[in-house]
């Protein structure tokens, strides 16, 4: 499918690799920078729509949030989900059964107040409530910085009924800015079980990226 992400932010914190080992599958290698396992919050807006179709102006447009860490498997990076909230319960039960994620429906919202992006996810006790806006130009990462390991991911990775399975995500480099974010309130993470502090140790934003996500592939050599 093609997936078009808007006003983006990453909020990373980073902890003790023993903090989420017990909450990533056995079968992923859990991916570290400085000797930190890091952990990532993400609201965005995305319009969505089958690749062998045009735009249309019906196309799936809705919020999204995911809590996700980062892995790798046989020598290739990724990312492993702890929870992916959506505003459309459909959109949720799709993406859990052909795609084997934890998606959750959600009530979401997002605006603008004092120029800043403001975004709302309430999914029973995973609450997000934040204020964000871009504070530099475009900055694409170099590779060994911290915005690299972090960004520049091109697959997923789920674990289902003891099998790996891969997700190619198809995307030009991620056009990175500098951002700031007030944070009012987040208990997403510590709904899937981490406890985060309450200011991340790096910020970025992404106006826009057109990326294209293809069907999961068995990872071989794997349960």
């Amino acid at each position: 499918m093609v997936q078009v992400w808007r006003d983006l932010l990453f909020a990373h914190w980073n902890l003790a690799p023993s903090a989420i080992r017990h909450l990533v599958p056995r079968e992923l290698e859990l991916g570290l920078f400085g000797g930190r396992a890091w952990v990532t919050i993400t609201p965005f807006h995305m319009s969505i729509r089958a690749r062998a179709l045009p735009p249309l102006p019906g196309m799936l447009a809705v919020p999204e949030l995911n809590c996700r860490t980062y892995v790798t498997v046989g020598g290739k990076p990724g990312i492993f989900f702890f929870s992916l909230d959506i505003a459309n319960g459909l959109a949720a039960w799709g993406a859990r059964t052909f795609y084997h994620l934890p998606y959750f429906h959600a009530r979401m919202e997002r605006g603008v107040r004092d120029g800043a992006i403001s975004y709302s996810s309430i999914r029973g006790n995973a609450v997000w409530r934040a204020l964000y806006t871009p504070t530099s130009g475009v900055q694409h990462a170099s590779p060994g910085s911290l915005d690299h390991f972090l960004a520049e991911r091109y697959c997923l990775y789920t674990v289902w009924k003891g099998r790996t399975y891969r997700g190619e995500i198809h995307h030009v480099r991620w056009p990175l800015r500098r951002a700031s974010v007030q944070i009012e309130a987040n208990t997403v993470a510590a709904a899937a079980g981490i406890q985060l502090s309450g200011t991340p140790e790096a910020v970025s934003f992404a106006r826009e990226l057109k990326v294209l996500i293809w069907p999961l592939e068995r990872v071989e050599g794997n349960r």
